[in-house]
């Protein structure tokens, strides 16, 4: 599990860990089966509260992306292909949701937008 979290960031900590972690298991980096530092670890491994990491692995869990056993910890859970693509669309499509919303704000076109994307991309 790799982790690059950003105090400059405007979001919050938390969503970066799960962000993070839910590529991560999304892209495949992380199998199923794989389980997760505990909390308490994560957070000192990652010079956190304990409070962020819970909120962060709550929300792993929320989206059916992690499953916890109680005196094992928090693993990943098991996805078909064709659920790993589901989940991914979903959460992007979520995330770009937002974001148009933001572009349209400005008056950007589609065809704006997407120059624009392009030129970060």
């Amino acid at each position: 599990m790799n982790i690059a979290i950003s105090s400059t960031s405007e979001k919050p900590i938390y969503q970066q860990l799960f962000e993070q972690i839910s590529a991560q298991i999304l892209k495949g980096e992380l199998e199923s089966g794989y389980c997760l530092p505990p909390i308490r670890q994560a957070a000192l491994e990652l010079r956190v509260s304990i409070i962020t990491v819970k909120k962060a692995w709550e929300e792993l869990e929320r989206s059916g992306l992690i499953h916890t056993i109680t005196g094992k910890g928090c693993f990943v859970a098991e996805f078909s292909s064709e659920e790993k693509l589901r989940l991914r669309n979903e959460m992007i499509l979520k995330q770009m949701a937002g974001d148009t919303s933001y572009y349209k704000s400005f008056g950007l076109t589609l065809d704006e937008v997407i120059e624009l994307l392009k030129k970060i991309y």
